[in-house]
């Protein structure tokens, strides 16, 4: 049975008007997908856009995107998902055993199949994705799905810029910075409960966001967002989707309160003043290994 919280952050989700729900088939191994399955079960198809990834291990000898990976696991995430497409499929990141061609030609037959909609990737480099958009004779990514956020503008270098002149959308994870955008994090402060920084499994992840001069950095943010009028992740959230290029940003969530803040930063406009002193107050700051 699906977790109670969980079914309901999805509902609340679709009450504030998010329809777009991203996933992956190494998320829990399965069981992310399965989840959806069963939640999303009742709701017409129309209703939701739905996106899954491949990639990463599912056993011992799956894992890559070789044309028979993508052919299995297509058919795995469809049935764990109970949907006989998705609307993107995307490769979670780039698998340098496999030539590109193969890659490309199989998600190909995914969409002439009608399994999927549209292809993405995430985390490709300038180079990875100049290499697909080389191949001829196949779909083209529609969309990526990098690391950004108001800590991390790594994909402002090259990345945007050339999906841009490609015409692919970004669809961002950890615009939050893995909760720390959120400012509930203080320098010298103990954890709060139930947050990442103190769970077993994403602890180690967020980790490398946590030195003292970061956190000091966030917490003089604070003033900049009441200036706006909203709260500090909404701020951060808003400033990830002044990006053009940004269709969505990925939030996740355990409770249903918390989706209502975030959502709130959909169409909030933030004085580009605003918007420069909070990159200055964190344009010195680096992220731990």
């Amino acid at each position: 049975m699906a977790n109670d919280n969980a079914v309901a952050c999805v509902n609340r989700a679709f009450e504030l008007g998010i329809n777009f729900i991203d996933t992956a088939n190494v998320y829990g191994r399965g069981a992310a997908e399965s989840f959806l399955g069963e939640v999303l079960a009742g709701r017409p198809r129309s209703s939701y856009v739905l996106a899954t990834k491949v990639f990463f291990p599912m056993s011992d000898s799956d894992r890559g995107l070789s044309r028979a990976q993508i052919a299995k696991q297509i058919d795995a995430s469809l049935k764990r998902l109970r949907v006989d497409h998705v609307d993107l499929y995307q490769c979670h990141r780039y698998d340098a055993e496999t030539p590109i061609e193969e890659t490309m030609q199989a998600l190909s037959d995914v969409v002439r199949q009608g399994k999927a909609r549209y292809i993405g990737f995430s985390e490709w480099s300038l180079q990875q994705i100049e290499s697909a958009f080389a191949v001829a004779g196949t779909e083209h990514f529609v969309s990526s799905q990098p690391q950004y956020s108001l800590l991390w503008r790594r994909p402002e270098e090259a990345v945007i810029p050339l999906c841009t002149a490609k015409h692919v959308s970004q669809i961002v994870w950890s615009p939050l910075a893995q909760g720390v955008l959120s400012g509930k994090y203080a320098p010298g402060a103990a954890r709060p409960a139930q947050s990442r920084a103190s769970s077993t499994t994403m602890g180690p992840f967020i980790q490398s966001w946590l030195n003292p001069a970061i956190l000091e950095a966030v917490q003089k943010l604070k003033p900049l967002a009441k200036q706006a009028g909203c709260s500090l992740a909404q701020f951060s959230l808003a400033w990830v989707l002044r990006e053009p290029n940004v269709a969505s940003a990925i939030v996740g969530a355990s409770r249903p309160e918390q989706l209502e803040e975030n959502a709130a930063a959909s169409g909030l406009m933030v004085d580009p003043d605003l918007i420069r002193k909070a990159e200055a107050i964190v344009a010195n700051v680096e992220r731990g290994t």
